[in-house]
Order: structure tokens, then C-alpha cells, then sequence
């Protein structure tokens, strides 16, 4: 950034009760609950698109749905990050909001399970193709759910931050931990979406107005509950969470920016000072364009298995088992997640630096997504000359789960190198760490707004399918790669002398 920096304030300087670095046990432990969380998003990304449709939703209506998410991340985690930072209850800084963020999850999850039960017992007739009720039911439960994640994760990344207490290394070696466990997570959900038999564990679950799909859900979720439940349960008791003490010295800052409100104004003045040629504005433009690039796939890979390549529409064995076939590669997906995840660090080295290793995996993502237009049309030929709907070819299928499978590789790098490289940008601007990836959190929270406001209309405009969306998302990925290239400067080094800064800390935080 062009101006010079600014005096430090409350909310720039932390000031932390002085803690040696935690043991690396504690650190897995806290990042595990990572592994509880994604199991609850793997089911979301997953199923809750086609379960909606079966509600009455029109798929072109659909994408609506999922705006919350970017809304509740652009308002939750910054008061919930500004609150953490401050709490001083004696159960600990991070331990009130981790709790608040599970039981939340817990009615949540409840809620999104029964909305057809709910709705059809408030009136819902279940002959017509419309359930308002259940749909009422539904956009709240799924509201709730997003503001819980968004309550669960910011303090869980923060509490790691506490345990190392400043310690590079194990900073590095607890974040390479936590994005462990939310591919960990996400092969949990996405193998237990695509099973089509789990609801005969709780045979409670189907009803009348709730059919195998809907009892497959809710069957998911009550695992997705334990889980959580007891990873929380077990951490919290077992890792120690001091109670915070505020600095003398800047309680009289802290008592007069008492108001949430106060970190939205801090935001407010950094995008207001950002240098529109400085590193990190191109960092957040670089993020925004990658992320129109992946919130197609996000918010609509499942449904473009049932749609696309099975064949059917909502309701349709055919569509169901799409849905689940493509569960099955997204836990794939995560597997070869996992594995990047853990080579992001050698991988930067080999190709000279992080903006050229997220240049080239950008090309792998333009490829992919434009690979599902070839994939589709191969299916679509498929059925026209005899095969049945709902059973696509060997090669069909092996095609689409190379598709998932592949995206595991760039996404490893778009999990890891933005948040990096904010981390490093910041060490040298006056914006302090946490706001400049509050500022980040905007550059991809904005562009899935956009396209979960316009895809639906989008998609019906050119035809009703998901291709229009998946072609938009790889010129999108394709621009992104020249932009990584081109406009993101080379991070200097670290002035203490700690390792290579152009190479991304494993899960994205430094």
C-alpha cells in the first residue's frame, strides 16, 4: 500500500496473556475439530441443492439459497473474531463461541432434517409440487447452519493461533493439521451422502412426507451431530483455554470500541485505503475472479451428476442416483485434497514460487470445468442412441469421477496460497494481519453472492442445465491464471529469517 502505516490500535495489536507454545497433541486436537464441521459442509455442498428441489424449489431458484452463506461469512466472522478476541470469560477466550458454534449446528441441523416433517404437520399438501412451509423451514435451518460454521471456524483457526503463542513452525504445522482434518471431513460427508441405505440405522426417519432421499439426509446429519458433538466435548475439556486479561495499557482503547460495529469501520477504512496497484488489492482481485471460477462446481456439481450425466430430474431414481454417484466423487475429491494439501510447500518450490504454482493449477481448473460440457455430451449421445437413462457408461462414469478427483489438486492451492500470501502482505502494511484477511474473506464472499444471485437465471436463460454456469466458471479460472501470474507481486523475504515466505503455509494461515 502507498500510504505509510498507521499507529497501531486495539484492533491491530493483540495483546495476549504471555503463554509458551502449546504441545503439538493440543494443536491436533483443536485442529480436529475441523474434521466435525466439514462433515456438516460436505453434506450441504453435497445434498441440501437436490433436497431443496424436492421440496418444490425450482432449480433456477435454487442458487438464492445459498446466498446466506457469503452473507453470514461477511457479517458473522467479523463480530464473532472481534468478540473472541475480547472475551474474558473465565471458561476461556475461544471455548464460549466454539460451544455457542456447535449447539447451534446441533438445532440447525435439526431443523434442515425436518422441514418436510414440519411443514407437511403446519399444513403442507403434500400432492401439490410446492411446500412452502417445509421451504420456510428449510432457508432457516440452512441460515442458522451457515452462521454456526462461520461461529465455529474463525475461533477454532484462532484458538490455534493462541496455542502456538507465535512459534512459526508449530503455526505452520497445526494449519497444515487443521486443512488435514477438513479433507478428513469431507471424505466422511461426501461417503456418507453417497450411500443410499443409511436411513435404515434410524428407521424413525421416514415418513410421509419424507421420502428415502429426505431420510438419507437426516440420517446424515445425526452422524454429522456426534461427531461434532464429541470431538468439542473432548477437546475442550482436555486442551487448556485461559481466561483472557487485557493489557493495561490498551483497556482504555478497548473500552471505547465496545461495539461490533467498531470492526466493520476498521474494515470499512481498509478497503477505503487500499492501494489499487498494491499487493494486496491484486490479491483480492486475483481471489475474486478464481472464486466466479469455483462456486459453479460449489453450489451445483451434485446436481449437474443427476441432471447432466444420469439423465434424470428431481424426484427421478435416475437424478437420486447421480446425486449420490457424485457424493462419491467428492469424498474423492477430498482424498486427493488431503494429499495436496500435505505437497502445496515442495510443489511451490519446484515451479519457482506459489503465484506461478497457482498460475498452472488455475489452467488445471479452466480444463476441468470446460471438460464438463464434453463429459454431458457424451451422456446425453448415450441416451439418445439406447442407453438407459440413469446408467451412463463406464467411460462416462470414469470421465466424471477423473473430473472430481482432479479438482482436488487445485483446490489444495486455493485453500492454501491466497490466505498465505495475505498473511504475508500484511507484515509489511499498516492493516495488520486479520484485517488484511478480513479483506480477503470480502474478495470471496462477493463473488459467490453474484453467482448464486444470477446463476439460476443464467442457467434457465441458456437452457436450464448447469453447463452455462460450469463454461462461465472456466473462462473465469483461465483469466485468474494470468492474473496470478501477472499482476501478484513476489513477497520479499521474512525479516527474521524464517523460511522462504514464497512458499504458502500448508492450510493458509502464517
Amino acid at each position: 500500500m502507498a500510504q505509510p502505516p498507521t499507529p497501531p490500535s486495539s484492533l491491530q495489536v493483540e495483546t495476549v496473556v504471555a503463554r509458551k507454545p502449546s504441545p503439538l497433541g493440543s494443536m491436533i486436537a483443536v485442529a480436529s475439530i475441523a474434521a466435525g464441521v466439514q462433515f456438516g459442509w460436505a453434506l450441504q455442498l453435497s445434498l441440501l441443492t437436490p433436497y431443496v428441489q424436492t421440496l418444490g424449489v425450482p432449480h433456477a431458484w435454487a442458487s438464492f439459497i445459498w446466498l446466506c452463506g457469503p452473507i453470514s461469512g461477511l457479517v458473522v466472522q467479523p463480530i464473532v473474531g472481534w468478540s473472541s478476541d475480547r472475551c474474558t470469560s473465565r471458561f476461556g477466550r475461544r471455548r464460549p463461541f466454539i460451544v455457542a458454534g456447535a449447539l447451534a449446528v446441533a438445532v440447525s441441523v435439526f431443523l434442515i432434517g425436518y422441514a418436510a416433517d414440519i411443514g407437511h404437520a403446519a399444513g403442507d399438501d403434500l400432492t401439490k409440487g410446492t411446500r412452502p412451509r417445509a421451504v420456510a423451514v428449510f432457508v432457516v435451518g440452512f441460515w442458522i447452519l451457515d452462521v454456526a460454521n462461520n461461529m465455529l471456524q474463525g475461533p477454532c483457526r484462532a484458538f490455534l493461533g493462541d496455542l502456538a503463542a507465535g512459534d512459526h513452525q508449530k503455526t505452520r504445522t497445526a494449519n497444515a493439521f487443521f486443512s488435514f482434518f477438513m479433507a478428513i471431513g469431507n471424505v466422511l460427508g461426501y461417503a456418507a451422502g453417497s450411500l443410499n441405505s443409511l436411513h435404515r440405522v434410524f428407521p424413525f426417519t421416514s415418513t410421509a412426507a419424507c421420502n428415502v432421499f429426505c431420510a438419507n439426509l437426516k440420517s446424515c446429519f445425526f452422524f454429522s451431530i456426534l461427531l461434532l458433538l464429541v470431538i468439542v466435548v473432548v477437546v475442550l475439556i482436555s486442551v487448556d483455554d485461559p481466561q483472557f486479561t487485557p493489557d493495561a495499557n490498551n483497556a482504555q482503547n478497548d473500552a471505547s470500541l465496545v461495539s461490533p460495529l467498531s470492526c466493520f469501520g476498521q474494515v470499512k477504512n481498509g478497503l477505503m485505503n487500499l492501494n489499487l496497484k498494491g499487493p494486496m488489492f491484486m490479491l483480492m482481485l486475483v481471489t475474486a475472479v478464481n472464486w466466479f471460477a469455483w462456486f459453479p462446481y460449489v453450489l451445483f456439481d451434485t446436481d449437474w451428476m443427476g441432471r447432466e450425466v444420469f439423465g434424470g430430474d428431481v424426484g427421478q431414481t435416475a437424478y437420486d442416483r447421480g446425486v449420490r454417484s457424485g457424493s462419491l466423487g467428492l469424498m474423492l475429491n477430498s482424498v486427493v485434497l488431503a494429499l495436496m494439501s500435505l505437497a502445496v510447500e515442495p510443489l511451490g518450490r519446484l515451479v519457482g514460487g506459489v503465484k506461478w504454482l497457482w498460475g498452472i493449477v488455475n489452467v488445471i481448473l479452466a480444463v476441468c470445468m470446460a471438460m464438463t460440457v464434453v463429459i454431458s455430451k457424451a451422456a446425453e449421445h448415450e441416451r439418445r442412441h439406447g442407453v438407459l437413462v440413469g446408467y451412463p457408461s463406464l467411460s462416462v462414469r470414469i470421465g466424471a469421477m477423473a473430473f472430481f478427483s482432479i479438482l482436488g489438486i487445485p483446490l489444495a492451492i486455493t485453500f492454501s496460497v491466497p490466505f498465505a500470501l495475505a498473511s504475508i502482505y500484511s507484515s509489511t502494511s499498516g492493516a495488520g494481519q486479520g484485517l488484511s484477511l478480513g479483506l480477503l474473506n470480502v474478495a470471496i464472499v462477493v463473488p459467490q453472492m453474484i453467482v448464486s444471485g444470477l446463476s439460476g437465471a443464467f442457467d434457465k436463460r441458456f437452457g436450464g442445465g448447469n453447463l452455462p454456469a460450469f463454461v462461465l466458471g472456466s473462462v473465469a479460472a483461465a483469466i485468474s491464471a494470468v492474473l496470478a501470474v501477472v499482476l501478484l507481486p513476489t513477497p520479499k523475504p521474512a525479516p527474521d529469517g524464517d523460511k522462504d515466505p514464497t512458499i504458502p503455509v500448508v492450510g493458509g494461515f502464517h
